[in-house]
């Protein structure tokens, strides 16, 4: 049976090197996208796009639970929207700290509300997040204090994920990249070795591996992907 799966950030430029990986494995995706993002999603196949608000809780509930009655099941959520702002703590504002923490934990966290929900009924199911290695190089965070803080939910909700699902077939990972090269990161650091980045392409593989039924045993929580930088 085609393993369906829900996929946010699937219109961004890694999200478009993770499309192109999983349809050609043959999986189904489906993809929540702000309205601009549907033109690219609806030149793919395999891949169903829908204009939904991953900061509206509701909306998002509303859309997996469409997703899981239309399919008749989803087996898997990745989750690689997000968002970078740079600033130390002296730099940061509450705006700061709310908007960094609703692009990259609250539009993970109202996806994996319900779709816990529906693993735990279906006897499985596999979380893949996109972590930072600020968020885990204190040295690095410090000068992305709002951005690096907002990540390092995603590791400790994964934590919890594990602990919850241990004994349910539930797993969570977080794929950790250094830089990862692609046009808006070239262009931003114009000066950077590219060569010590991580080609989207091989996150793009590490993704496919850990939804492979090799990955599907691995119970370790953090996966790294460092290239030489």
């Amino acid at each position: 049976m085609q393993k369906q799966i829900i996929i946010s950030g699937a219109s961004g430029n890694l999200g478009q090197e993770v499309v192109k990986k999983l349809t050609a494995l043959g999986y189904g995706l489906h993809a929540p996208s702000r309205q601009q993002g549907l033109s690219k999603l609806s030149e793919l196949p395999n891949v169903k796009g829908q204009v939904v608000d991953l900061s509206d809780a509701a909306d998002t509930d509303r859309f997996v639970k469409n997703t899981i009655m239309e399919t008749g099941g989803v087996q898997a959520g990745i989750f690689l929207a997000g968002g970078y702002a740079p600033g130390k703590i002296s730099d940061t504002s509450d705006a700061d700290l709310e908007k960094m923490f609703s692009t990259n934990f609250l539009t993970s966290f109202h996806l994996v509300k319900p779709l816990m929900e529906h693993f735990e009924a279906a006897g499985g199911g596999q979380f893949i997040f996109i972590g930072a290695r600020p968020a885990l190089v204190a040295e690095q965070g410090a000068g992305n204090f709002a951005y690096a803080l907002s990540k390092s939910l995603l590791f400790k909700m994964a934590e919890f994920i594990n602990a919850e699902g241990k004994t349910k077939n539930i797993t969570a990972t977080v794929i950790v990249p250094s830089t990862i090269d692609t046009p808006d990161n070239r262009a931003a650091m114009p000066d950077a070795d590219f060569a010590k980045w991580i080609p989207a392409s091989d996150m793009a593989e590490g993704i496919a591996f850990v939804l492979s039924e090799t990955g599907q045993k691995m119970r370790q929580t953090v996966l790294k992907l460092y290239n030489n930088g």
